[in-house]
């Protein structure tokens, strides 16, 4: 089954949501993903797409959309999961967000993510968690990856910035996907509240941040050890009740 298509400010692309895990777009949408980003070997692969869309439960259900042409060819998609149990008022997490470079410049990032965010509003959800690279944190060998790709963590940064998300000001690593196996450093956290299409908050709830955390690591880390680094996390922001949000384009103050 999928669900009807929304349409763009573009009347060529639109956006729908995908069901069937044995939809051909997924593999289209996969496709876009290994071509669009630097280290695709960091994001949920392609062959886990129709598992994620089985696996919906009461604390997490996990959703994709892509944009399309009339004739069904995918420009872009996003991969995000909806985690209703993450505290006061919910939140869901951005996994990837992409278009394919011949589609890129017609606004159909925005589209798709305008349409991400009704979902979180349609679910009652207080807002959309994501994590992107700063750019200063790159090594050379990863700065020359983004530079075969075509990419560019700073123009990134200006466009996910345009589309609402801000920094979330705390010291912020992925678990594990580092040096060694260890933790993942050049990462910050972003944030979008659902009731703006613009950021309008000046701060998020750290407990919304750990539970949304906590939510979204249990999949690949466990329930205890998501559980510990979701703590060292509240330990690092100092156990305050409100965290600040900066723009999208610095990172963390932390790391200045």
């Amino acid at each position: 089954m999928n669900l009807p298509y929304s349409t763009s400010a573009d009347p060529s692309v639109r956006v729908r949501r995908v069901t069937d895990p044995h939809d051909p777009a997924l593999a289209a949408f996969g496709r876009i993903q290994e071509a669009s980003y630097y280290a695709p070997d960091m994001l949920i692969p392609p062959e886990a797409f129709g598992s994620l869309l089985r696996g919906a439960s009461r604390d997490r259900e996990d959703r994709i959309l892509v944009a399309e042409t009339p004739r069904g060819e995918v420009l872009g998609g996003t991969v995000y999961s909806l985690l209703p149990g993450t505290g006061p008022g919910g939140a869901v997490f951005n996994s990837f967000l992409g278009v394919s470079p011949a589609a890129q410049g017609r606004g159909v990032g925005r589209t798709v993510w305008r349409q991400a965010l009704e979902d979180v509003r349609a679910a009652g959800l207080a807002g959309m968690f994501a994590d992107s690279v700063y750019g200063e944190r790159q090594t050379a060998e990863e700065r020359a990856a983004e530079a075969r790709t075509g990419t560019d963590p700073v123009t990134r940064r200006r466009a996910l910035h345009a589309l609402g998300l801000r920094t979330v000001d705390v010291p912020y690593w992925q678990p594990v996907g580092g040096p060694d196996g260890g933790p993942l450093k050049d990462l910050d956290l972003l944030y979008q509240p659902a009731a703006h299409d613009v950021a309008g908050g000046e701060t998020v709830a750290l407990d919304l941040v750990t539970a949304a955390l906590r939510s979204y690591w249990r999949g690949w880390l466990g329930q205890d050890r998501a559980e510990r680094e979701a703590r060292a996390l509240a330990e690092r922001a100092g156990h305050v009740t409100k965290l600040p949000l900066r723009p999208a384009t610095e990172t963390a103050s932390y790391w200045l």
